[in-house]
């Protein structure tokens, strides 16, 4: 029996693309007040932000009321910091039925450096509901 290595996919997430995909939907600044016990911004207040931008791309896509269903292959490769610059933007991944998936990236300009940086991503799905709640079924075209 050899020992063969783990590839680098099976250990690591992919490298990072070089420049947003997607529709920029949120554009916003990273404060003190969002910050950890650790001085960096707090990955909840970064997952909230990216929600907020995958849900703007899909009502804007449905033309409909929707809500967050699960999140899923979130991965945070960097840290964001107080002052950052964060921009989300999302691209449709899938629309189903009742549910659309919306590939979410947020990316940080950093004070004194130029150039983006992807800072996490994920796929968020939503589901589009009707006055009451319920699953709606989103009009194809």
């Amino acid at each position: 029996m050899t020992d063969t290595p783990p590839t680098s996919s099976s250990v690591h997430a992919p490298p990072p693309p070089t420049e947003p995909t997607g529709d920029l939907c949120i554009r916003t600044m990273a404060m003190p007040a969002d910050t950890n016990a650790n001085g960096d911004i707090f990955g909840g207040w970064l997952l909230s932000q990216m929600d907020v931008g995958g849900g703007i791309m899909a009502s804007k896509t449905t033309k409909l009321r929707t809500v967050t269903v699960s999140i899923e292959t979130m991965t945070f490769r960097k840290p964001v910091y107080v002052g950052d610059v964060v921009s989300v933007h999302c691209s449709v991944i899938r629309i189903g039925r009742t549910s659309i998936t919306i590939r979410v990236e947020a990316w940080v300009m950093r004070r004194r450096e130029t150039g983006l940086i992807l800072v996490t991503e994920g796929n968020f799905t939503y589901v589009a509901i009707d006055e009451n709640g319920r699953p709606q079924v989103i009009a194809k075209g």
